[in-house]
Protein backbone atom coordinates (compact mmCIF):
# COMPACT_ATOMS: atom_id res chain seq x y z
CA UNK A 1 0.00 0.00 0.00
CA UNK A 2 1.28 3.66 -0.39
CA UNK A 3 1.48 6.55 1.82
CA UNK A 4 -1.42 8.17 -0.16
CA UNK A 5 -4.31 5.64 -0.71
CA UNK A 6 -6.11 7.82 2.10
CA UNK A 7 -6.20 10.58 -1.41
CA UNK A 8 -6.77 11.05 -4.61
CA UNK A 9 -4.16 11.94 -7.26
CA UNK A 10 -4.30 15.17 -9.21
CA UNK A 11 -4.46 15.85 -12.88
CA UNK A 12 -0.97 18.48 -13.05
CA UNK A 13 -2.13 19.83 -15.87
CA UNK A 14 -2.10 23.94 -15.49
CA UNK A 15 -0.06 23.37 -12.25
CA UNK A 16 3.34 24.67 -10.99
CA UNK A 17 5.38 21.59 -10.71
CA UNK A 18 6.89 23.29 -8.08
CA UNK A 19 3.74 23.84 -5.86
CA UNK A 20 2.55 20.49 -6.60
CA UNK A 21 2.84 16.73 -6.02
CA UNK A 22 0.68 13.67 -5.45
CA UNK A 23 0.61 14.30 -1.90
CA UNK A 24 -0.13 17.57 -1.86
CA UNK A 25 -3.52 17.13 -4.12
CA UNK A 26 -6.89 17.68 -2.63
CA UNK A 27 -8.57 14.97 -1.62
CA UNK A 28 -10.98 13.23 -3.76
CA UNK A 29 -14.47 12.79 -1.74
CA UNK A 30 -14.69 9.67 -3.57
CA UNK A 31 -11.92 8.45 -1.31
CA UNK A 32 -12.56 10.34 2.31
CA UNK A 33 -12.57 7.39 4.62
CA UNK A 34 -12.19 9.48 8.30
CA UNK A 35 -15.46 9.19 10.46
CA UNK A 36 -16.66 10.58 13.44
CA UNK A 37 -14.61 8.04 15.61
CA UNK A 38 -11.88 8.60 13.54
CA UNK A 39 -11.54 11.97 14.19
CA UNK A 40 -12.41 11.56 17.94
CA UNK A 41 -9.53 9.35 18.42
CA UNK A 42 -7.26 12.27 17.62
CA UNK A 43 -8.69 13.97 20.68
CA UNK A 44 -8.69 10.40 22.49
CA UNK A 45 -5.04 10.00 21.86
CA UNK A 46 -3.83 13.47 22.14
CA UNK A 47 -5.44 14.74 25.25
CA UNK A 48 -3.90 12.16 27.07
CA UNK A 49 -0.48 12.45 26.28
CA UNK A 50 2.06 12.49 29.11
CA UNK A 51 3.03 15.93 28.47
CA UNK A 52 -0.82 17.47 28.95
CA UNK A 53 -1.06 15.49 31.71
CA UNK A 54 2.26 16.91 33.32
CA UNK A 55 0.53 20.65 32.74
CA UNK A 56 -2.23 19.69 34.12
CA UNK A 57 -1.19 17.74 37.19
CA UNK A 58 0.71 21.37 37.60
CA UNK A 59 -2.61 23.43 37.78
CA UNK A 60 -2.80 21.44 41.15
CA UNK A 61 0.42 22.10 42.58
CA UNK A 62 0.07 25.65 41.94
CA UNK A 63 -2.91 25.67 44.16
CA UNK A 64 -5.94 25.19 41.53
CA UNK A 65 -8.36 22.95 43.57
CA UNK A 66 -10.52 20.33 41.76
CA UNK A 67 -13.51 22.86 40.63
CA UNK A 68 -11.30 25.04 39.23
CA UNK A 69 -9.05 22.56 37.30
CA UNK A 70 -12.40 21.05 35.93
CA UNK A 71 -13.74 24.78 35.13
CA UNK A 72 -10.11 25.70 33.61
CA UNK A 73 -11.15 22.46 31.38
CA UNK A 74 -14.54 23.07 30.35
CA UNK A 75 -13.54 26.77 29.36
CA UNK A 76 -10.49 25.51 27.57
CA UNK A 77 -12.89 22.66 25.57
CA UNK A 78 -15.32 25.25 24.81
CA UNK A 79 -12.81 27.17 22.96
CA UNK A 80 -10.94 24.68 21.21
CA UNK A 81 -13.99 22.96 19.41
CA UNK A 82 -15.06 26.35 17.94
CA UNK A 83 -11.68 26.73 16.50
CA UNK A 84 -11.16 23.08 15.62
CA UNK A 85 -14.17 22.73 14.13
CA UNK A 86 -13.59 25.99 12.07
CA UNK A 87 -10.10 24.59 10.68
CA UNK A 88 -11.74 21.28 10.52
CA UNK A 89 -14.57 22.74 8.21
CA UNK A 90 -11.94 24.44 6.01
CA UNK A 91 -9.61 20.83 5.38
CA UNK A 92 -13.02 19.27 4.18
CA UNK A 93 -14.02 21.83 2.30
CA UNK A 94 -10.61 22.26 -0.22
CA UNK A 95 -9.47 18.87 0.74
CA UNK A 96 -5.85 19.98 0.77
CA UNK A 97 -2.96 19.84 3.69
CA UNK A 98 -2.21 23.06 5.86
CA UNK A 99 1.05 24.10 3.72
CA UNK A 100 -1.10 24.07 0.74
CA UNK A 101 -4.19 25.92 2.87
CA UNK A 102 -1.81 28.56 3.96
CA UNK A 103 -1.44 29.77 0.46
CA UNK A 104 -4.57 30.90 0.19
CA UNK A 105 -4.02 33.77 2.68
CA UNK A 106 -0.41 33.88 2.71
CA UNK A 107 0.31 33.58 -1.45
CA UNK A 108 1.89 30.41 -2.97
CA UNK A 109 5.35 31.24 -1.74
CA UNK A 110 4.77 33.03 1.20
CA UNK A 111 3.01 30.46 3.08
CA UNK A 112 6.32 28.67 3.40
CA UNK A 113 6.63 31.21 6.09
CA UNK A 114 3.91 29.47 8.26
CA UNK A 115 4.54 26.27 7.18
CA UNK A 116 8.34 26.24 7.80
CA UNK A 117 7.28 28.03 12.10
CA UNK A 118 4.89 25.29 12.46
CA UNK A 119 7.15 22.32 10.63
CA UNK A 120 9.73 23.58 13.13
CA UNK A 121 7.84 22.91 16.60
CA UNK A 122 6.86 19.66 15.10
CA UNK A 123 9.99 18.33 14.53
CA UNK A 124 11.34 19.42 18.11
CA UNK A 125 8.85 18.07 19.85
CA UNK A 126 8.59 14.95 17.94
CA UNK A 127 12.19 13.88 19.49
CA UNK A 128 11.19 15.30 22.73
CA UNK A 129 8.30 13.56 23.00
CA UNK A 130 10.49 10.28 21.74
CA UNK A 131 12.44 10.77 24.13
CA UNK A 132 9.97 10.74 26.73
CA UNK A 133 8.58 7.43 25.72
CA UNK A 134 11.91 5.78 26.01
CA UNK A 135 11.90 7.10 29.51
CA UNK A 136 9.03 5.04 30.31
CA UNK A 137 10.27 2.16 28.34
CA UNK A 138 13.61 2.57 30.32
CA UNK A 139 12.10 2.35 33.77
CA UNK A 140 9.39 -0.95 32.57
CA UNK A 141 12.75 -2.81 30.92
CA UNK A 142 15.11 -2.26 34.33
CA UNK A 143 12.25 -3.49 36.50
CA UNK A 144 11.99 -6.53 34.50
CA UNK A 145 15.55 -7.00 34.06
CA UNK A 146 17.25 -5.71 37.17
CA UNK A 147 20.69 -6.41 35.14
CA UNK A 148 20.07 -3.39 32.46
CA UNK A 149 21.11 -0.59 35.34
CA UNK A 150 24.31 -1.24 34.05
CA UNK A 151 23.24 0.46 31.14
CA UNK A 152 21.71 3.59 32.77
CA UNK A 153 24.88 3.90 34.24
CA UNK A 154 26.94 4.86 31.18
CA UNK A 155 25.85 7.57 28.39
CA UNK A 156 27.37 9.45 25.21
CA UNK A 157 26.20 12.52 24.08
CA UNK A 158 23.86 13.32 27.13
CA UNK A 159 21.56 9.87 26.78
CA UNK A 160 22.62 6.51 28.24
CA UNK A 161 23.28 3.18 26.65
CA UNK A 162 19.88 1.81 27.55
CA UNK A 163 17.96 5.24 26.37
CA UNK A 164 19.78 5.36 23.20
CA UNK A 165 18.45 1.23 22.82
CA UNK A 166 15.13 2.13 23.63
CA UNK A 167 15.14 5.63 21.72
CA UNK A 168 16.39 4.45 18.68
CA UNK A 169 13.78 1.22 18.88
CA UNK A 170 10.75 3.67 19.16
CA UNK A 171 11.90 6.14 16.77
CA UNK A 172 12.41 3.30 14.11
CA UNK A 173 8.61 2.11 14.70
CA UNK A 174 7.28 5.33 14.17
CA UNK A 175 8.98 5.60 10.76
CA UNK A 176 7.69 2.68 9.94
CA UNK A 177 3.99 3.45 10.87
CA UNK A 178 4.21 6.44 8.73
CA UNK A 179 6.15 4.71 5.69
CA UNK A 180 2.82 3.46 5.14
CA UNK A 181 0.87 6.76 5.49
CA UNK A 182 -2.02 8.31 6.51
CA UNK A 183 -4.56 5.19 6.46
CA UNK A 184 -1.96 3.55 8.67
CA UNK A 185 -1.68 6.38 11.09
CA UNK A 186 -5.25 6.05 11.20
CA UNK A 187 -5.70 2.24 11.77
CA UNK A 188 -3.38 2.69 14.57
CA UNK A 189 -5.04 5.81 16.39
CA UNK A 190 -8.37 3.47 16.00
CA UNK A 191 -6.61 0.93 18.42
CA UNK A 192 -4.46 3.30 20.73
CA UNK A 193 -7.34 5.30 21.53
CA UNK A 194 -9.31 2.74 23.57
CA UNK A 195 -6.73 1.26 25.38
CA UNK A 196 -5.69 4.47 26.41
CA UNK A 197 -8.77 5.74 27.76
CA UNK A 198 -9.06 1.80 29.62
CA UNK A 199 -5.73 2.27 31.08
CA UNK A 200 -5.73 5.79 32.60
CA UNK A 201 -9.46 5.27 33.47
CA UNK A 202 -8.07 2.13 35.69
CA UNK A 203 -4.65 3.70 36.50
CA UNK A 204 -7.40 6.53 38.18
CA UNK A 205 -9.16 3.85 40.16
CA UNK A 206 -6.57 1.67 40.92
CA UNK A 207 -5.02 5.05 42.36
CA UNK A 208 -8.40 6.08 43.97
CA UNK A 209 -9.04 2.60 46.10
CA UNK A 210 -5.47 2.63 47.41
CA UNK A 211 -6.33 5.89 48.57
CA UNK A 212 -8.68 4.61 50.75
CA UNK A 213 -11.82 5.78 48.55
CA UNK A 214 -11.15 9.28 48.75
CA UNK A 215 -8.77 12.46 47.27
CA UNK A 216 -7.64 15.84 48.04
CA UNK A 217 -9.55 18.19 47.04
CA UNK A 218 -6.82 21.09 46.83
CA UNK A 219 -3.19 21.15 48.01
CA UNK A 220 -2.43 22.61 51.39
CA UNK A 221 -2.54 26.10 49.96
CA UNK A 222 -5.07 26.38 47.39
CA UNK A 223 -5.84 30.03 45.70
CA UNK A 224 -8.46 31.83 46.83
CA UNK A 225 -9.78 34.78 45.39
CA UNK A 226 -8.91 36.49 42.24
CA UNK A 227 -5.74 35.02 42.41
CA UNK A 228 -8.14 31.74 42.10
CA UNK A 229 -9.60 33.25 38.54
CA UNK A 230 -6.75 34.31 36.79
CA UNK A 231 -5.00 31.38 37.36
CA UNK A 232 -7.97 29.59 36.38
CA UNK A 233 -8.33 31.55 33.34
CA UNK A 234 -4.78 30.87 32.49
CA UNK A 235 -4.94 27.66 32.72
CA UNK A 236 -7.57 27.65 30.12
CA UNK A 237 -5.58 29.72 27.95
CA UNK A 238 -2.55 27.91 27.83
CA UNK A 239 -4.46 24.24 27.05
CA UNK A 240 -5.64 25.81 24.11
CA UNK A 241 -1.76 27.14 23.45
CA UNK A 242 -1.23 23.55 23.69
CA UNK A 243 -3.45 22.74 20.91
CA UNK A 244 -2.35 25.93 18.62
CA UNK A 245 -0.19 23.94 16.45
CA UNK A 246 -3.14 21.24 16.10
CA UNK A 247 -5.67 23.83 15.50
CA UNK A 248 -3.18 24.98 12.71
CA UNK A 249 -2.94 21.85 10.82
CA UNK A 250 -6.39 19.86 11.41
CA UNK A 251 -6.86 20.12 7.81
CA UNK A 252 -4.13 17.47 7.32
CA UNK A 253 -6.87 14.99 8.97
CA UNK A 254 -10.53 16.73 8.15
CA UNK A 255 -9.11 16.68 4.49
CA UNK A 256 -10.05 13.21 4.80
CA UNK A 257 -13.12 13.45 6.46
CA UNK A 258 -16.51 12.51 4.75
CA UNK A 259 -18.38 15.16 5.89
CA UNK A 260 -18.88 18.06 7.89
CA UNK A 261 -21.18 16.25 10.49
CA UNK A 262 -18.52 13.65 11.08
CA UNK A 263 -16.03 16.64 12.08
CA UNK A 264 -18.85 18.12 14.58
CA UNK A 265 -19.49 14.78 15.95
CA UNK A 266 -15.85 13.80 16.50
CA UNK A 267 -15.23 16.84 18.31
CA UNK A 268 -18.03 16.88 20.41
CA UNK A 269 -17.40 13.98 22.02
CA UNK A 270 -13.52 13.76 21.46
CA UNK A 271 -12.94 17.64 23.02
CA UNK A 272 -15.30 18.62 25.52
CA UNK A 273 -16.66 15.07 26.54
CA UNK A 274 -13.22 13.18 26.72
CA UNK A 275 -11.26 16.63 27.49
CA UNK A 276 -13.94 16.47 31.12
CA UNK A 277 -12.90 12.98 31.38
CA UNK A 278 -9.05 13.58 31.09
CA UNK A 279 -9.44 16.54 33.65
CA UNK A 280 -11.22 13.96 36.19
CA UNK A 281 -8.58 11.40 35.78
CA UNK A 282 -5.97 14.22 36.69
CA UNK A 283 -7.92 15.17 39.89
CA UNK A 284 -8.10 11.13 40.84
CA UNK A 285 -4.47 10.92 40.37
CA UNK A 286 -3.79 14.22 41.91
CA UNK A 287 -5.66 14.36 44.44
CA UNK A 288 -5.28 10.67 45.21
CA UNK A 289 -1.88 10.98 45.58
CA UNK A 290 -1.57 13.89 47.63
CA UNK A 291 -4.32 12.47 50.30
CA UNK A 292 -1.75 9.16 50.64
CA UNK A 293 1.63 10.75 51.41
CA UNK A 294 1.01 14.62 50.81
CA UNK A 295 3.24 14.81 47.42
CA UNK A 296 2.23 16.35 44.46
CA UNK A 297 2.91 14.39 41.42
CA UNK A 298 4.22 15.61 38.56
CA UNK A 299 3.63 12.91 35.79
CA UNK A 300 1.30 9.81 35.52
CA UNK A 301 4.85 7.78 35.09
CA UNK A 302 5.60 9.29 38.73
CA UNK A 303 2.86 6.96 39.51
CA UNK A 304 3.15 4.38 37.29
CA UNK A 305 6.57 3.28 38.54
CA UNK A 306 4.93 2.49 42.11
CA UNK A 307 2.77 -0.28 41.10
CA UNK A 308 3.43 -3.05 43.04
CA UNK A 309 2.15 -5.87 40.36
CA UNK A 310 4.84 -6.44 37.60
CA UNK A 311 2.02 -7.24 35.02
CA UNK A 312 0.07 -4.06 35.80
CA UNK A 313 3.39 -1.88 35.79
CA UNK A 314 3.93 -3.54 32.39
CA UNK A 315 0.45 -3.05 30.72
CA UNK A 316 0.61 0.86 32.57
CA UNK A 317 3.68 1.41 31.09
CA UNK A 318 3.22 -0.43 27.60
CA UNK A 319 -0.30 1.54 27.33
CA UNK A 320 1.97 4.70 27.75
CA UNK A 321 4.46 4.39 25.04
CA UNK A 322 1.34 3.17 22.61
CA UNK A 323 0.04 6.75 23.48
CA UNK A 324 2.93 8.43 23.65
CA UNK A 325 3.82 7.19 19.72
CA UNK A 326 -0.18 8.06 18.77
CA UNK A 327 0.53 11.85 19.94
CA UNK A 328 3.60 12.12 18.29
CA UNK A 329 2.17 10.60 14.67
CA UNK A 330 -0.58 13.22 15.10
CA UNK A 331 0.94 16.46 16.59
CA UNK A 332 4.47 16.29 15.52
CA UNK A 333 5.34 13.96 12.71
CA UNK A 334 2.21 14.35 9.90
CA UNK A 335 2.41 18.41 10.38
CA UNK A 336 6.38 18.32 9.05
CA UNK A 337 5.94 15.43 6.70
CA UNK A 338 3.70 18.30 4.59
CA UNK A 339 6.01 21.22 5.31
CA UNK A 340 8.57 19.25 3.44
CA UNK A 341 6.77 18.08 0.52
CA UNK A 342 5.95 21.31 0.30
CA UNK A 343 8.97 22.20 0.04
CA UNK A 344 10.53 19.90 -2.35
CA UNK A 345 7.72 18.42 -4.08
CA UNK A 346 10.04 17.15 -6.84
CA UNK A 347 11.74 15.58 -4.84
CA UNK A 348 10.22 14.44 -1.66
CA UNK A 349 7.01 12.74 -0.95
CA UNK A 350 5.14 11.47 1.90
CA UNK A 351 7.57 8.44 2.91
CA UNK A 352 10.76 10.38 2.50
CA UNK A 353 9.72 13.33 4.03
CA UNK A 354 8.93 11.47 6.91
CA UNK A 355 12.45 9.89 6.88
CA UNK A 356 14.11 13.38 6.82
CA UNK A 357 11.65 15.01 9.26
CA UNK A 358 12.63 12.05 12.04
CA UNK A 359 16.52 11.94 11.39
CA UNK A 360 16.62 15.62 11.87
CA UNK A 361 14.20 14.83 15.54
CA UNK A 362 17.47 13.03 15.97
CA UNK A 363 20.24 14.60 15.01
CA UNK A 364 19.34 17.68 17.81
CA UNK A 365 19.64 15.35 20.21
CA UNK A 366 16.05 16.16 21.53
CA UNK A 367 16.94 14.68 25.52
CA UNK A 368 19.15 17.47 25.40
CA UNK A 369 16.63 20.68 24.57
CA UNK A 370 14.13 19.21 26.88
CA UNK A 371 16.64 19.30 29.86
CA UNK A 372 17.32 22.66 29.51
CA UNK A 373 15.10 25.59 30.52
CA UNK A 374 16.31 27.83 28.19
CA UNK A 375 15.63 25.90 24.84
CA UNK A 376 11.92 25.06 25.83
CA UNK A 377 10.60 28.68 27.54
CA UNK A 378 12.36 30.65 24.85
CA UNK A 379 13.42 29.23 22.00
CA UNK A 380 9.99 26.35 21.55
CA UNK A 381 7.86 29.15 23.53
CA UNK A 382 8.82 32.03 21.36
CA UNK A 383 8.25 29.89 18.47
CA UNK A 384 4.65 28.77 19.93
CA UNK A 385 3.82 32.29 20.33
CA UNK A 386 4.42 32.79 16.12
CA UNK A 387 1.54 30.40 15.45
CA UNK A 388 -1.20 32.53 16.88
CA UNK A 389 -0.88 35.45 14.63
CA UNK A 390 -0.79 32.57 11.33
CA UNK A 391 -3.96 30.97 12.85
CA UNK A 392 -5.78 34.69 13.15
CA UNK A 393 -4.87 36.07 9.73
CA UNK A 394 -5.63 32.69 8.11
CA UNK A 395 -9.06 32.83 9.89
CA UNK A 396 -9.34 36.22 9.02
CA UNK A 397 -9.02 35.56 5.29
CA UNK A 398 -10.78 32.37 5.11
CA UNK A 399 -14.10 33.42 6.99
CA UNK A 400 -14.00 37.47 7.01
CA UNK A 401 -13.27 37.78 3.57
CA UNK A 402 -13.27 35.23 1.22
CA UNK A 403 -16.88 33.92 3.44
CA UNK A 404 -15.02 30.24 2.37
CA UNK A 405 -14.85 30.80 -1.56
CA UNK A 406 -11.71 28.83 -2.38
CA UNK A 407 -10.53 28.44 -6.12
CA UNK A 408 -8.97 25.33 -5.24
CA UNK A 409 -6.88 24.86 -8.50
CA UNK A 410 -5.27 28.25 -8.61
CA UNK A 411 -3.45 26.75 -5.36
CA UNK A 412 -1.43 25.04 -7.42
CA UNK A 413 -1.00 27.52 -10.26
CA UNK A 414 2.68 29.53 -11.23
CA UNK A 415 0.26 31.79 -13.24
CA UNK A 416 0.88 35.35 -12.12
CA UNK A 417 -2.32 36.00 -12.69
CA UNK A 418 -3.70 33.08 -10.49
CA UNK A 419 -6.07 34.05 -7.64
CA UNK A 420 -3.19 33.32 -5.12
CA UNK A 421 0.01 34.58 -6.75
CA UNK A 422 -0.16 38.20 -5.32
CA UNK A 423 3.20 39.88 -5.50
CA UNK A 424 5.59 37.37 -7.03
CA UNK A 425 3.71 34.89 -4.83
CA UNK A 426 4.01 36.70 -1.51
CA UNK A 427 0.81 38.06 0.00
CA UNK A 428 2.46 41.13 1.65
CA UNK A 429 -0.63 42.47 3.42
CA UNK A 430 -1.17 39.26 5.09
CA UNK A 431 2.65 39.36 6.17
CA UNK A 432 2.11 42.88 7.17
CA UNK A 433 -0.24 41.44 9.65
CA UNK A 434 1.86 38.85 10.78
CA UNK A 435 4.96 40.51 11.40
CA UNK A 436 3.95 43.34 13.96
CA UNK A 437 1.25 40.69 15.59
CA UNK A 438 4.51 38.46 16.37
CA UNK A 439 6.56 40.97 17.83
CA UNK A 440 3.61 41.56 20.35
CA UNK A 441 2.74 38.08 20.80
CA UNK A 442 6.54 36.86 21.22
CA UNK A 443 7.19 40.07 23.59
CA UNK A 444 4.15 39.14 25.75
CA UNK A 445 5.21 35.44 25.63
CA UNK A 446 9.07 36.11 26.92
CA UNK A 447 9.63 39.06 28.63
CA UNK A 448 9.32 38.80 32.12
CA UNK A 449 7.44 42.58 32.50
CA UNK A 450 4.22 40.48 31.23
CA UNK A 451 4.59 37.47 33.06
CA UNK A 452 1.47 37.61 34.14
CA UNK A 453 -0.21 37.98 30.96
CA UNK A 454 2.04 35.58 29.16
CA UNK A 455 -0.23 32.71 29.48
CA UNK A 456 -2.50 34.62 26.97
CA UNK A 457 0.24 35.93 24.22
CA UNK A 458 -1.27 33.22 21.68
CA UNK A 459 -4.88 34.66 22.17
CA UNK A 460 -3.08 38.04 22.02
CA UNK A 461 -1.48 37.75 18.75
CA UNK A 462 -4.51 35.55 16.29
CA UNK A 463 -6.70 38.22 17.99
CA UNK A 464 -4.39 40.97 16.67
CA UNK A 465 -3.32 39.22 13.05
CA UNK A 466 -7.05 38.56 12.73
CA UNK A 467 -7.72 42.27 13.11
CA UNK A 468 -5.05 43.64 11.06
CA UNK A 469 -5.27 41.56 8.20
CA UNK A 470 -8.96 42.22 8.16
CA UNK A 471 -8.27 45.70 8.39
CA UNK A 472 -5.78 45.72 5.70
CA UNK A 473 -7.12 43.09 3.39
CA UNK A 474 -9.33 43.36 0.39
CA UNK A 475 -12.96 43.50 1.91
CA UNK A 476 -14.43 42.38 -1.70
CA UNK A 477 -12.15 39.60 -2.98
CA UNK A 478 -13.05 38.73 -6.49
CA UNK A 479 -12.91 34.92 -5.64
CA UNK A 480 -14.16 32.13 -7.33
CA UNK A 481 -15.15 29.24 -5.36
CA UNK A 482 -13.95 26.18 -7.41
CA UNK A 483 -13.62 22.75 -5.44
CA UNK A 484 -10.68 20.84 -5.32
CA UNK A 485 -12.70 18.01 -7.77
CA UNK A 486 -12.19 20.26 -10.60
CA UNK A 487 -8.46 18.79 -10.88
CA UNK A 488 -8.58 15.25 -8.78
CA UNK A 489 -8.79 12.17 -10.81
CA UNK A 490 -9.29 8.58 -9.31
CA UNK A 491 -6.84 7.40 -6.99
CA UNK A 492 -4.54 4.83 -8.49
Amino acid sequence: MTATDDRSAADTAGTGRALYSYDLAPTKKAGRRWGAYNVFTLWANDVHSLGNYAFAIGLFALGLNVWGILLAFLLASALLFLLLTLSGYMGHKTGVPFPVMSRIAFGTKGARIPAAVRGIVAIAWFGIQTYLASSVLNALLVAIFPGLQSLQDRSALGLSALGWITFLALWAIQVLIVSYGMHVIRKYMAIAAPTTLITMSALAIWMFLRAGGSISFSTAQPLTGGAMWLQILQGAALWVVIYGTFVLNFCDFTRAAKSRRSIVRGNLVGIPVNMLLFAAIVVVLGGAQFELDGRVITSPTDIVQTIPNLVMLASASVALVVLTIAVNLLANFVAPIYVLVNLFPRTLNFRRAGLVSAVIGLVILPWNLYDSPVVVNYFLSGLGALLGPVFGVIMADYWLLRKGRVNVPDLYSEDPHSDYHYRNGYNLKAVGAFVPASAISVVVALVPAFESASGFSWFIGAILGAVIYAAIGDSKPDFRDVDGEAIAVPAE
